[in-house]
């Protein structure tokens, strides 16, 4: 679900973010300025107008202004842009083993000094995932706080706690603390560095061995999201916060419409701040797959990542009175303990009352059914909507004909599968043809996934919306099914009375985590490691996938899927700094003046400084033309040795036909840890309507350096 801000009439007051780039120079109060430059038009300025003033890692402001107002401040010396506060959405057990890394994996001796930043909806600090017991003290690099709170405590794994609130956003269920009501937050917190809790389940199901990607990691929460969503104001006061306090990492798995502009971007703005003090920020793609360009969080400073599959599916088998069983698509928590109950077609049950004609009772929709002939008994839907049309008349449970994709699951309020519309042909027949039909629902059950991982359908895809030649998603990881932490604040799903303290969910919410995890773990054994050279290690070490379960290629999975344990040790690494992205941001036309406020130095954009995007170190290569033409790119890319000091690397080309891909020079050779090499690859593609994608890979016979290389039609877009 997007939630849209209304912009309303032009004298209408909503919250603007005003964004200035870099931390001014000197002892400047930069509240001050924030303040004077809203004097200057407004008449007035108090705490319900200034919102947050970011002065901690970067320079900006919150504030409630009408139209008028926020083109006065649009047009001011120092100001980069003026964008309207949108709402973000948030984008909702054996993981780490079936990415082969095991409890037994090797760890850094550092790993306890790792501290992830998670910008999500609060955590449930109670939650066994979050016990300190054998943690010591807290890293003196730690610059943050515990906010206090009457129903809130940190610890030593939970080492700070922050809230960001804007009136509006929070419901009566919210919890003003960083207390986490919805669920969301300690699951995705869970996930990437929750310690080890055995015998952990829905309910029995997935039954085992939780934890993080870095167990031993210390956690840092900024409660950014509420009941009504996630505002702009807040993330940028967050990343202000994460920033300043000393993170390693920032996990951020929320996201909004399409962007547009990268400084019009909160996250990206946060980001960008971020990577400029050595942080990665890792990023949920979106879950507005499988459209093309549906692909958010794509600034190229910042980790994107797409959700897949993993080797375990989830299974829920219904039984008619005849002994046919059917396998559905749920996961349901419920155990009628093999009962069978009358069994009842929605066809067969309008609500007359309400002029229900059968062709309508039949989709089960809210209002549609007969409750005194429901209730009770389990009932047949022609097509899945949702369940609330039968909860609501008091069945007992519900099988729904459904004719969308199957490869990931819900939990309901009551038990409920559902089937593909081969096997919903053939229970209508049952119940068209039996005098007395009965059915029961089974409680899920666990099978084996032969075909992952592949990219869920709901995973949003390339191409990157703002920089078609920059490819993204960066990667996938696991973000189907996933058992983690839950609070104990919130049901098990909507419409439910029930309270778990470990959840199933899916989204790139879920993959965002794992890949923040993979990070942290790569980090605590290279800690003076770049976010790009981290970022770059991730992705070069990532395990091919194939076209054959995504016919989006590298538009779903990018590099391919995350394989952390390699990661520590690359090879070779593609490495960027501030200074690259900055020559970036001049070739894709951002002014210089606009640059010197985002950098905070003297950087000037020219034809010596301007970089086409085509030359950003990215360890990917992409080039987009119209549909039917020949196109021919050169990129220039420069790799640092961090494998073995003496070492010799040769370009193998994968290519297909109509894609053509030459490397000078061949072989790269190198004599110390440190040393960097350059190399130009040129790219010919004869393109269609579609894609053609291969790869370059440097081999040194111990490391495999992958980089996809992708060309499509624009017309994707």
């Amino acid at each position: 679900m997007f939630i849209w801000c209304s912009h309303g009439s032009s004298d209408k007051r909503q919250v603007y973010i005003v964004y200035m780039g870099n931390l001014p120079k000197g002892k400047v109060s930069t509240t001050s300025l924030h303040t004077s430059m809203l004097h200057e038009v407004l008449p007035r300025v108090g705490s319900e107008v200034l919102l947050y003033s970011y002065h901690r890692s970067f320079n900006g402001f919150a504030a409630k202004l009408t139209k008028d107002e926020a083109a006065k401040l649009r047009g001011k010396e120092g100001v980069v842009s003026v964008f309207p506060s949108q709402k973000k959405q948030l984008h909702t057990s054996r993981t780490w083993e079936f990415m082969g890394f095991n409890k037994k994996m090797r760890t850094s001796i550092i790993e306890s000094d790792i501290i992830i930043g998670m910008l999500d909806a609060g955590v449930w600090p109670e939650s066994e995932s979050f016990n300190d017991t054998r943690f010591g003290p807290i890293p003196t690099k730690w610059k943050g706080t515990c906010q206090k709170s009457a129903n809130f405590t940190c610890n030593k794994k939970i080492i700070g706690a922050r809230y960001y609130l804007t009136d509006g956003d929070n419901g009566p269920e919210d919890f003003i603390s960083p207390r986490d009501a919805d669920g969301h937050g300690t699951h995705t917190t869970s996930t990437a560095a929750g310690g080890l809790v055995s015998q952990a389940s829905l309910f029995g199901i997935a039954k085992g061995t939780v934890r993080g990607g870095v167990p031993s990691a210390r956690i840092a929460v900024y409660k950014i999201c509420w009941s009504y969503g996630c505002s702009d104001e807040g993330i940028l006061a967050a990343f202000d916060d994460a920033i300043a306090d000393g993170v390693d990492i920032i996990s951020l798995s929320v996201g909004s419409s399409i962007p547009f502009d990268y400084f019009e971007d909160s996250i990206a703005i946060g980001a960008f701040h971020a990577m400029k003090k050595g942080i990665l920020t890792s990023n949920s793609a979106g879950n507005g797959g499988p459209t093309p360009g549906s692909v958010v969080n794509v600034s190229p400073w910042s980790l994107t990542v797409a959700a897949s599959t993993i080797d375990r599916k989830f299974v829920t088998k219904v039984k008619l009175g005849n002994g046919q069983i059917y396998e559905g698509a749920t996961i349901n928590t419920f155990d009628l303990k093999g009962k069978m109950y009358p069994f009842i077609y929605g066809g067969d049950a309008p609500n007359l009352t309400l002029g229900v004609a059968s062709e309508f009772s039949r989709y089960c929709f809210p209002g549609a059914l007969n409750a005194t002939l429901v209730k009770g008994k389990i009932v047949f839907c022609e097509y899945f909507t949702d369940y609330e049309g039968v909860l609501e008349a008091g069945a007992l449970g519900a099988v729904f004909q459904d004719t969308g994709n199957k490869d990931f699951q819900f939990s309901y309020p009551l038990p409920f599968s559902t089937l593909n519309v081969n096997d919903g042909r053939m229970i209508i027949n049952y119940l068209n043809t039996t005098e007395n039909p009965t059915a029961t629902i089974f409680k899920t059950s666990q099978d084996n996934n032969q075909f992952a991982p592949f990219v869920v359908s709901f995973s949003s895809r390339g191409p990157n919306p703002i920089t078609t030649d920059v490819l993204k998603p960066d990667l996938t990881a696991p973000g189907v099914d996933i058992l983690a932490a839950w609070s104990e604040a919130s049901t098990v799903t909507e419409d439910d009375t029930r309270r778990t303290r470990y959840n199933i969910i899916s989204g790139t919410s879920m993959s965002c985590p794992h890949a923040t995890g993979a990070a942290a773990y790569v980090k605590s054994f290279h800690p003076t490691w770049s976010p790009a050279a981290i970022r770059s290690a991730l992705m070069t070490t990532a395990i091919p996938m194939t076209s054959n379960n995504n016919i989006e290629a590298e538009l779903a999975y990018g590099a391919g899927h995350i394989n952390p344990l390699q990661a520590t040790d690359p090879g070779l690494v593609y490495d960027a700094g501030e200074i690259d992205y900055v020559k970036f941001l001049c070739g894709q036309g951002y002014t210089i003046a606009n640059i010197q406020l985002i950098s905070g130095n003297s950087s000037s954009c020219s034809e010596e400084t301007d970089g086409t995007v085509w030359d950003l170190n990215y360890p990917s290569f992409a080039l987009s033309s119209t549909p039917g033409k020949s196109i021919t790119r050169v990129f220039h890319r420069t790799v640092t040795n961090v494998g073995s000091a003496v070492s010799n690397y040769r370009a193998v080309v994968n290519s297909p036909p109509g894609l053509i891909i030459q490397v000078q020079p061949s072989v790269l050779s190198f004599e110390y840890v440190g040393q960097q090499q350059s190399f130009v690859v040129t790219v010919g593609a004869e393109l269609g309507n579609s894609m053609i994608s291969g790869s370059l890979i440097w081999d040194d016979g111990v490391h495999l350096v992958k980089s996809p290389v992708v060309a499509y039609a624009s017309i994707m877009l």
